[in-house]
Formats: structure tokens, C-alpha cells, sequence
């Protein structure tokens, strides 16, 4: 009993059951339903024959009397058998006066509808299955018209012998049907399974199987194979983050400590505790800074803040931006220059301000002196597009993929202005918004672009 317990407990085994008992049910609904509409027609024109032979042989009566009806019903005796049809005509005491059938059955009330009995032929001396109606003539005789039921009970036992075999076919059929699919199904689900604790063994280079076939295995297998490559793309910046962070912070810290050292030496006047006291501030200020941009980054890059999506005009967001950096970058001889239209999306607007921000901070980094800087909003198709562009010396194109990396920056020395997170966050508010982050040289300058999803 615990074996087969066991088995039940088997999801194929399972599914092999109710394919097998769906499949005979509906089988067996199907062919009870053609065995039942068989027998009504057959019967239903059984009896419509009967009928019209009564009423035919009711007009004679009424035409020719007795005598014409005697002779009506002699005259069909002849094909009686091929029709399996029976008659009987009596008078008014029971004796017959013509037919095929030696008497009237017992029990049996003229007019009385529709009946089933066994009843002795003359031609035979056994008793047939027959099915008939009866009438009571004005003067008292009496017909019955009927069919000889054998051959319907018959057609009975070969069509529920077919049913059988049917059934039984229809069994046979979907256990092997039903055995087939959970092979395909379950060797699909194999590969994936296999697959799985493959990468939770550590190796996350492993991907689902793709076929080919296109099918629905084949779409939640690219569909994982998306979730493991962005998956693997997130460990690997958590890594590089980490080490990052360890090499990053190292620094500023170490000098932080020597600042504090500082302040407790002995013999320090006033101004030079005043001036070590500024500057573990300005060491604190920069270690607040980056953890802040890490925070931002990682809430980004787990779509916190979805919650306050809102309708946001871009044009008014590019132009609130380019009002805010306006002074600074006629300070340094830039002009900033925004062309494009775009309709309205969902997003975060503190998080796309803070986004453009950061372009524009790195255009005006680089950009050389009298050239201009151009933000370009443009649609393509469902994406909305957010360029800035910078006509400085751009970036090797070996480089371009790591822009985006957190503490990547391609200054020799980073400084406490840059420390290789804001196009990280940019990247990270991009991918928040069901877009991307792409930058590509233009010949001059270097282009940086926030391509949002935006769910108009």
C-alpha cells in the first residue's frame, strides 16, 4: 500500500490517470450519446411506419368494410417477412381473420399505444420479440400492426459490442497518448531541473535548453535565460561593487583617521586643529556622498519607488534641468542647447531629474570650452529617448560598456567630484523605467543616452 501510495504521490503518474480517465469518459459520453440517438431514430421510425400502415389499413376498413381490410392485410403478407412486419386482424370474440400471428396476445387492450411483447408467428413456432400499436374497429374487431423487434436487438448487441471495443480502443489510446505527453512535458522539465541545480551550484553560466520548437517550454526557457542573464549581470556588479567599495573607500578613510590623529597631537594650535577639522569633514562629506549614491543605486536597481510613478512631462523636466545647470555652464563657456518633443510617461521624475542631472554633469566635465552640449528627447516607437550630447574628446571604444559599471571612471586620478557611481545610477533609473543606458562616440564628443519604457 505505501508503494502505491508512492506512485500516486508521482506527477506523471498522475497525469497519465486523468488523461486516461478524461479521455475514456469523454469517449464513453460520446459513444452512449450515438447509442441512444441511435435506438430513438430507429425506434422513432419504427413506429412512424406503424402508424401510417394503421391509419392506411383504418381508410380501407372504411372504404371496403371488413371485407376490404381482410384483403388489404392479406396483400401485405407476402413481404411481411422481408419487412419483419407483422399483422393480425380479429373480430370481436378474438378469432383472427387474417395476419401472421396465430392470436391475440393476452393482456393486450386494443388502442391501448405502443407496446413490447414476445408473441408466436405463424410461419415459425417460436416466440419473436415484436413492437406494436393496436386499434378497435367501429364494429368492434380488432388490429394490430408491429415489427418484429429481433433484428433492432440484434443491431442492440453488435452496436454495444462496438461501444465496447471503442471503449476499449479509446482506453488503450489515451494511456499511450497520455504516456507520450508526460514524457515530452516531464523531459523538458527534466532539462530545466537539470539545468537549475547546475546554477545553484554556483555555475551561473549555465542556460535553459532552447529547442527551437518555439513552443511554450521553449518561451519560459528564454524567459529564465533572460531572468539568469540579468541575474548574473547584477552578481557580477555586486562583486565588482564590493571590491570596489573595499579599494574606493580604503583611501578616504585611511585619511579620515589621519585627520582624527591629527587633532589629538599635542602642541596644535587653534588654526591647525581648525584646518584638519575641515578637511576630515570634507573626507566625511565624500564617504556620505558615495554611500548615498550606492543607496540610490541599489533602491534603482530594485525598482523601489515604482509605487510613485506619475505622469511626467520630459520637455518640462529637460527644461527645469537645463535652467537649473544654465549658470554653471556659461561659467565654464558651454552652451546648452535642447531640441525634441516627446509625449508624456509613467516614471519617477526625482529619479530621471537626478538621472539628466548626472549627464550633464559628465558632458560639462569634458566638454571643451565654447562648443555646446545637446539634450534631444526623441520617440521610437514604445521608447522615449533622452540624449545628451557633448562634443569632447569621448571615450575609447573598448570603454563604452564599462561606463556604466559602478566606480568606473576614466580620470587618472578620481577626486572627491567623481567617484565612478552617477552613470552607474543613471543605468540603474534606466533600468527602473523598463529601459536601458547607451553611450556611443560621435566624432566629436560622446553621446549618453536614457532609453525609458515609459508606459504612456
Amino acid at each position: 500500500m505505501a508503494r502505491l501510495s508512492l506512485s500516486f504521490r508521482n506527477a506523471r503518474t498522475r497525469l497519465v490517470l486523468a488523461s486516461m480517465v478524461l479521455s475514456t469518459l469523454l469517449t464513453a459520453t460520446v459513444l452512449a450519446m450515438v447509442y441512444v440517438t441511435a435506438n430513438r431514430t430507429i425506434s422513432g421510425e419504427t413506429r412512424s411506419v406503424v402508424s401510417a400502415e394503421l391509419t392506411g389499413l383504418a381508410d380501407e376498413y372504411e372504404r371496403r368494410g371488413l371485407i376490404g381490410l381482410m384483403t388489404a392485410i392479406e396483400r401485405r403478407l407476402p413481404s411481411a417477412s422481408e419487412r419483419d412486419a407483422v399483422y393480425l386482424l380479429t373480430d370481436r370474440a378474438g378469432n383472427r381473420l387474417a395476419g401472421n400471428l396465430t392470436g391475440w396476445p393476452e393482456g393486450i387492450t386494443a388502442g391501448s399505444g405502443w407496446v413490447e411483447l414476445s408473441l408466436r408467428k405463424v410461419d415459425t413456432d417460436q416466440f419473436v420479440p415484436i413492437s406494436a400499436a393496436s386499434v378497435r374497429l367501429p364494429g368492434g374487431e380488432r388490429v394490430l400492426v408491429g415489427r418484429d423487434a429481433l433484428a433492432r436487438l440484434q443491431f442492440d448487441r453488435v452496436l454495444l459490442r462496438s461501444v465496447a471495443l471503442a471503449l476499449a480502443a479509446a482506453f488503450a489510446l489515451s494511456l499511450l497518448t497520455g504516456w507520450l505527453l508526460t514524457r515530452l512535458v516531464f523531459s523538458r522539465l527534466k532539462d530545466i531541473a537539470d539545468t537549475a541545480d547546475d546554477i545553484v551550484s554556483g555555475d551561473l553560466s549555465h542556460r535553459m535548453p532552447i529547442r527551437g520548437t518555439g513552443d511554450e517550454f521553449d518561451q519560459v526557457a528564454g524567459t529564465l535565460n533572460n531572468m539568469l542573464d540579468r541575474i548574473e549581470e547584477l552578481i557580477s556588479n555586486l562583486r565588482t561593487t564590493s571590491n570596489s567599495i573595499a579599494h574606493d573607500l580604503r583611501s578616504p578613510l585611511s585619511r579620515l583617521r589621519q585627520r582624527v590623529e591629527a587633532l589629538a597631537e599635542p602642541g596644535k594650535t587653534d588654526q591647525e586643529r581648525e584646518i584638519d577639522t575641515a578637511r576630515a569633514t570634507v573626507e566625511i562629506d565624500h564617504l556620505l556622498r558615495v554611500l548615498s549614491q550606492l543607496t540610490e543605486i541599489s533602491r534603482a536597481e530594485a525598482g523601489l519607488g515604482r509605487e510613485q510613478f506619475e505622469p511626467v512631462n520630459l520637455q518640462q523636466l529637460v527644461s527645469d534641468v537645463v535652467e537649473l545647470y544654465d549658470p554653471v555652464a556659461a561659467d565654464q563657456g558651454i552652451r546648452l542647447e535642447v531640441t525634441g518633443t516627446a509625449e508624456p510617461i509613467q516614471g519617477h521624475r526625482p529619479l530621471l531629474s537626478q538621472a539628466l542631472s548626472n549627464l550633464l554633469e559628465n558632458a560639462m566635465r569634458y566638454a571643451p570650452q565654447g562648443t555646446a552640449i545637446t539634450i534631444t528627447l526623441t520617440e521610437d516607437g514604445p521608447h522615449t529617448r533622452l540624449s545628451v550630447r557633448d562634443r569632447g574628446p569621448g571615450v575609447p571604444e573598448a570603454d563604452l560598456p564599462r561606463l556604466q559599471l559602478p566606480f568606473v571612471t576614466l580620470d587618472p586620478a578620481r577626486t572627491e567630484r567623481n567617484a565612478g557611481l552617477g552613470l552607474a545610477l543613471v543605468a540603474a533609473i534606466s533600468r527602473m523605467h523598463g529601459g536601458r543606458f547607451l553611450a556611443h562616440n560621435c566624432k566629436p564628443g560622446l553621446e549618453t543616452t536614457i532609453e525609458l519604457a515609459g508606459n504612456r
